[in-house]
């Protein structure tokens, strides 16, 4: 196993085939500045080659918030050091052509990483982070988190958050959230009711939960769970019959002798999977 990368504003940590990827900046509600940026994108292109993870969990520092979304006082033009990057900061460009869209990269779909993602939110989730919470498998949330985007508050336009979630939400509730910015926060229970959300628990047992079904994801064959993600992602994004062309290149490339024979020494060797009921 080789060493993974230090980072300034994430921790990492490794549990087995479970990469536990937390972003450490509590004292800014784990806002992302540029180079939280550059370490997320960093940190999911790493993990593509990180044959011994298996699933990657992505939480928050802290109990307050998973994320505030951008680090609005870099981008204000306080608060910057050496570390700062100019071109995701500025405009990246004299027309509106060249913007460089603050959430670029971050999210693990958006840096070809298609091993699991599961989101463990402890707190706050609002504006950028949905970039983030766009592109996991699933979120499991404590009972204390919020969800919101505060955009259209202070005068801006809530684009590419809602783009990223409005078929994780009922069309009225994105619609809703987006419209009424900082008037209004969706609780982790209404979360579940309209679907966000797959499990919602007390906050001193979000590590657990969210350390179970990693594990028990991390313990199957692996080729086959990352086609299986493929898959159902491409069925998130192409039409119904598009997908369903492709359903044979996924289950071609996602399955082989060695996938194959790793389960069947499952099923042959009689153990019982203690399952649960959700």
């Amino acid at each position: 196993m080789g060493s993974f990368p230090d980072y300034d504003t994430l921790l990492y940590e490794e549990r087995g085939g479970v990469a536990w990827v937390t972003l450490n900046r509590p004292e800014r509600h784990n806002a992302f500045n540029s180079l939280m940026q550059r370490e997320l994108h960093d940190c999911w292109r790493t993990l593509r080659f990180r044959e011994e993870v298996r699933c990657v969990v992505l939480t928050g520092a802290g109990d307050k918030a998973f994320c505030t979304g951008i680090d609005r006082m870099e981008q204000m033009g306080g608060d910057t050091d050496e570390t700062t990057d100019a071109d995701v900061v500025g405009s990246g460009g004299g027309t509106p052509f060249h913007f460089n869209d603050p959430g670029d990269n971050i999210g693990p779909k958006s840096s070809d990483l298609w091993k699991p993602v599961i989101a463990a939110v402890n707190g706050m989730a609002c504006g950028g982070a949905f970039y983030m919470l766009g592109e996991v498998e699933f979120i499991i949330a404590a009972e204390h988190a919020t969800f919101f985007d505060p955009h259209v508050t202070y005068g801006m336009t809530a684009a590419f958050e809602p783009i990223h979630m409005h078929d994780r939400m009922p069309f009225g509730e994105i619609m809703r959230l987006s419209l009424l910015g900082n008037y209004e926060r969706l609780s982790a229970q209404r979360a579940f009711e309209i679907g966000l959300v797959s499990q919602v628990v007390p906050g001193a047992e979000l590590a657990d939960a969210t350390t179970w079904a990693a594990d028990a994801i991390a313990a199957q064959p692996q080729l086959a769970i990352q086609g299986t993600v493929r898959a159902i992602w491409a069925a998130r994004e192409l039409s119904n019959r598009q997908a369903v062309a492709l359903g044979y290149a996924f289950v071609g490339l996602g399955t082989d002798q060695d996938s194959i024979a790793e389960g069947q020494r499952l099923f042959e060797s009689g153990k019982r999977i203690e399952w649960r009921l959700r």
